[in-house]
């Protein structure tokens, strides 16, 4: 197969700056500074007297030194670290921003999904934006025409066909657009975390669409925080981490190496500087997440949950969850407030705190990954943070003595039951 995506060298640098205020000063202050500051002027017109802001910069490496090659009709996984590089890779190979160093050298059309909402027209209706990303592509008319009954088939948005996407939820948002990136036949096909908005129904479908432009030679790159996904449907991944490449080969062997570096259990996490995908947290914002007031969490006995969150804006109906995840990153045990006649109202400045208990966590002792999120009523996502910790379950008094000796395969439920034995004949 001939190389379809050659990157050598790849950097992305970004200038951060910074103001600091040594202590906070009050209008009363910022005029007497002033007059203070003119007086001194004009006695000494030649002398420069420092702001209260003091002005600090310094270069962050989003990626740095990035090499490897992509062939056609190859499947890679991007796996990593939130902020380990991965959606800028995709946004320089997507053509979304500039390298500062290295080079691109893609051959073929190009198809991306990357946040929601991008390429898209927030005014134009679902049945403009098809033709919009279609010629975008450097399609034709006709040939839109001839995919547009299967992509409308495909996002199942047909009543709303001609509703500006500005009112879509964000789950019709990521149907039609998945369904326009998939269906418009580019050479490559770059899907990042974003498909997580998805139901667990419409996450299969899209896989199995996935499975399917692979199957027809074409090229797909993969970013998810679901390793069974990644597992199932890539050959091969490239593991990145703080901006470089630390593994680039198969899919087992990658994610091996990821989660042998990312097993680290935290009972106490602040989530305040957690990544965030596309307008995540700017309605309701989790802060903190504690398992047992910040101790040890234990197999067969109880388990407290506290999150803590903060509003930016009036919203209704919110429902604040949290879910342990195995080391394919497939959920397994979830817990959340959305239960009959339980979800509320908030507002803007808005300061709360959801608890949630369990007489006895019945998940084996191993290390999971933990999920949290929120939503406002049945379609829209307030929050999403995939894989911000792992907590570990350790073994306790009820754990038999066989499973507490090993570390189980994958973890899972070990639900208490009662046996009877009955021996019969001699």
């Amino acid at each position: 197969m001939s190389t379809v995506i050659t990157i050598e060298n790849l950097g992305k640098k970004y200038t951060l700056h910074h103001q600091q205020r040594d202590q906070y000063t009050a209008l009363r202050d910022v005029i007497t500074n002033g007059v203070r500051n003119f007086s001194k002027k004009i006695l000494t017109p030649f002398t420069r007297f420092p702001s209260p802001l003091s002005a600090s910069q310094e270069d962050f490496w989003s990626l740095k030194d990035v090499s490897f090659e992509v062939k056609q009709g190859d499947r890679i996984g991007i796996i990593g670290r939130n902020g380990a590089g991965k959606s800028t890779l995709l946004k320089i190979l997507s053509r979304i921003t500039e390298p500062t160093t290295g080079s691109v050298r893609i051959k073929g059309r190009v198809a991306s999904l990357l946040e929601v909402g991008t390429g898209f027209h927030p005014e134009l209706t679902g049945r403009e934006n098809i033709f919009l990303n279609g010629a975008i592509l450097g399609m034709g008319r006709a040939e839109i025409k001839k995919k547009f009954n299967e992509i409308v088939d495909f996002a199942e948005i047909e009543k709303f066909l001609d509703t500006p996407v500005k009112r879509y939820s964000s789950g019709m948002y990521v149907r039609l657009a998945f369904a326009v990136a998939a269906h418009l036949e580019p050479d490559i096909l770059i899907v990042d975390e974003v498909l997580a908005v998805g139901d667990a129904q419409f996450q299969k479908k899209c896989l199995g669409k996935m499975e399917d432009v692979g199957r027809e030679g074409r090229t797909v790159l993969f970013v998810s925080h679901n390793m069974s996904a990644i597992r199932s449907f890539c050959a091969g991944v490239v593991v990145l981490d703080k901006g470089s490449v630390c593994f680039s080969g198969s899919s087992n062997q990658g994610i091996d190496i990821y989660l042998k570096d990312t097993m680290v259990s935290f009972t106490d996490i602040d989530l305040n500087d957690f990544a965030r995908y596309g307008d995540y947290g700017k309605i309701l914002h989790i802060r903190r997440i504690s398992f047992n007031y910040g101790k040890e969490v234990y197999h067969g006995k109880p388990l407290n949950v506290q999150i803590e969150f903060e509003c930016f804006a009036d919203v209704e109906g919110v429902s604040i969850g949290a879910g342990f995840c195995n080391r394919d990153g497939v959920r397994i045990l979830s817990f959340d407030s959305d239960i009959p006649g339980n979800r509320r109202s908030f507002k803007k400045g808005n300061i709360g705190k959801a608890t949630f208990s369990m007489p006895e966590l019945l998940l084996e002792p191993n290390t999971y990954s933990l999920d949290v999120g929120s939503r406002s009523n049945d379609n829209f996502g307030l929050e999403y943070m995939p894989q911000c910790g792992n907590i570990t379950v350790l073994p306790s008094e009820k754990t038999p003595s066989v499973i507490a000796m090993r570390e189980s395969g994958r973890g899972g439920v070990r639900v208490p039951t009662a046996w009877n034995f009955t021996v019969l004949g001699a």
